[in-house]
């Protein structure tokens, strides 16, 4: 994994240099795996995020906000109890692993003085957060339990001794010199990224492959070459934040050459982290908390995908209708050849003379007038239902693009969209409505997304059909200029200006792609027209709209750029 002992060594030393000898003044839990410690140092608010989710356990400073529960976990309440108004004496690494010991001083309920251990241990699934009192070396809870029962090697209970996760028999890369290194090394062997894995502390495959790209399968003194630059950069903490935009993005906080994709750097390793991160930690909670509608959604979709073929079936026996009517009208010519009893009769077609006869089935029990009328009501029916059957694919069709339009928003959707999509469900009858008893309860304002082009124009993004509806018939200007992905679900996008530079109709076109379903797409059309020349028809579905005079605008999502143009917009707002 990216997250190594390297780049941990990289967050501690810049959670040194920011937290040390500040004061922990709010302690939160959002999630089951997620906490969140606000504290005060240099003059300035700090939100330290630690996190033990199986994919994505880290910590870092975020600028990111999370919604807490209304009743906080019992390890949050326990960590306020001991750690709250505490100060920060100092963070550290044990030796270059992934673990973090951050040293609190505080005080108990009479005064005196406490000190206390917080924890944090990376480990992909096994990660864990525990507090500790340095004074008995106890643990006083951690946010997982491990029981005797689960790990008889190591328990990590409230109450018990705690005992640091068994060495795994590495060398350490800063102590040692290049020689040592050379002398872990088997050339004889092969696959030497693997040996380096394996014999150093804290290297990951990541860092291992990249000593051995830069040594070229060289001699020994290469080797020793190689290493002694990176060693020297851990040293001296020179770090180089970076994310890299290949087949799979990764990210690290020495410069790979290893890795031939595009690059993007950050000012800082918190920048780099929060940035990788936190997109993929909400969609993670988003996708948690939105199981049960995506489920409903789907099998909507599927229900009317399967009328639809239903109602195809039927619309092919309805072409047939004009064959019932033929054979209605030539029964009633031939009525003179039938008789009551007959189950079958041939006739001239003189709708076809170069077919000659014709046989048309009969029900014997019939008359020949009944007979005829048989095949007319026939007629009459499917002629019917191809009508009723037509405008019932219509409507399941719309159905569908509607059910594909909230599937898109919901893979997009940030937590704070969550409530405005459940209640629209509620309001189209998906789902039941809760009964408040807050009676009355006002509504708030939909929430949109903002950016700035680059010609300093305000642009609005509604991530839900809600914020459609609210962004583009009540809150943008009729002159305003209005954008959407072309023929597919998508987001409503304004700009706040009637005549943009055409760099902003390209960056708004760019958010509109983005935040559409063809958001994975190389090249994606994008429609912009007035405000003005936009509608709602009559009795359409939320979101649902149709326009004119539009022009069309070819565009490359891209993430990196719709994060530049949220960055400006909010450098704009502060």
């Amino acid at each position: 994994m990216s997250f190594d002992g390297v780049v941990t060594r990289a967050v501690v030393h810049e959670l040194s240099e920011q937290l040390v000898s500040g004061r922990i003044l709010k302690i939160y839990q959002p999630t089951n795996t997620e906490l969140m410690l606000t504290v005060r140092s240099h003059g300035k608010n700090h939100q330290l995020l630690l996190s033990v989710h199986p994919s994505y356990a880290r910590l870092h400073v975020t600028d990111s906000s999370l919604t807490n529960p209304k009743e906080p976990p019992m390890f949050c309440m326990l960590l306020r109890k001991y750690i709250s108004g505490g100060f920060i004496e100092r963070i550290e690494q044990v030796g270059m692993e992934r673990i973090v010991h951050i040293h609190i001083n505080s005080r108990d309920e009479i005064g005196d003085e406490t000190k206390k251990t917080l924890i944090m241990e990376i480990m992909g699934k096994h990660s864990n957060i525990l507090l500790v009192d340095n004074e008995r070396n106890v643990i006083l809870d951690s946010i997982k339990h491990i029981p005797p029962s689960q790990n008889r090697h190591r328990t990590i209970m409230p109450g018990q001794t705690y005992v640091s996760p068994p060495e795994q028999g590495k060398s350490a890369p800063l102590s040692m010199t290049s020689e040592d290194f050379i002398r872990k090394l088997d050339f004889n062997s092969g696959k030497l990224d693997k040996q380096i894995v394996d014999k150093i502390e804290g290297f990951s495959p990541l860092i291992a492959k990249e000593i051995a790209f830069r040594a070229h399968l060289g001699t020994n003194e290469k080797y020793q070459q190689v290493f002694g630059a990176i060693q020297q950069q851990l040293q001296e903490h020179n770090y180089e934040p970076t994310i890299y935009r290949g087949n799979k993005e990764q990210f690290y906080v020495l410069l790979l050459e290893s890795i031939k994709a595009e690059r993007e750097s950050f000012p800082s390793t918190s920048k780099m982290l929060d940035y990788f991160y936190s997109g993929k930690a909400e969609r993670d909670r988003v996708k948690q908390q939105t199981g049960d509608i995506y489920r409903l959604l789907k099998n909507e979709r599927d229900k009317n995908v399967r009328k639809i073929k239903k109602h195809e079936q039927t619309l092919q026996k309805a072409e047939q209708a004009d064959h019932y009517k033929h054979y209605g009208e030539l029964l009633t010519a031939h009525m003179h050849l039938v008789k009551k009893g007959d189950k079958k009769v041939k006739v001239v077609d003189y709708y076809d003379p170069e077919q000659g006869e014709v046989e048309i089935e009969l029900n014997p029990n019939k008359t020949p007038s009944e007979n005829a009328q048989r095949y007319f009501q026939t007629y009459q029916k499917l002629k019917k239902s191809k009508q009723v059957v037509v405008e019932e694919i219509q409507k399941a069709t719309d159905e569908i693009n509607y059910l594909d339009q909230l599937i898109q928003q919901l893979e997009t959707a940030r937590e704070q969209d969550l409530e405005e999509i459940r209640e629209e469900l509620q309001d189209e009858g998906y789902i039941r409505k809760k009964v408040s008893k807050q009676k009355n309860k006002p509504k708030n304002r939909p929430q949109l997304d903002e950016y700035k082009g680059s010609d300093g124009t305000i642009i609005l993004v509604g991530r839900n059909n809600k914020q459609n509806e609210y962004l583009t018939n009540r809150l943008a200007h009729k002159q305003h200029i209005w954008l959407h992905a072309k023929d597919i679900p998508g987001s409503h996008v304004v700009i706040q200006d009637p005549n943009p530079s055409e760099e902003t109709i390209e960056e708004a076109a760019l958010l509109a792609a983005f935040f559409s379903k063809s958001k994975m797409s190389s090249t994606v059309p994008v429609d912009y027209t007035l405000v003005k020349n936009v509608k709602k028809p009559s009795g359409a579905k939320p979101g649902y709209v149709i326009y004119d005079n539009q022009k069309t605008v070819f565009v490359t999502p891209n993430e990196i750029k719709v994060r530049k143009l949220k960055e400006a917009f909010q450098l704009h707002s502060s």
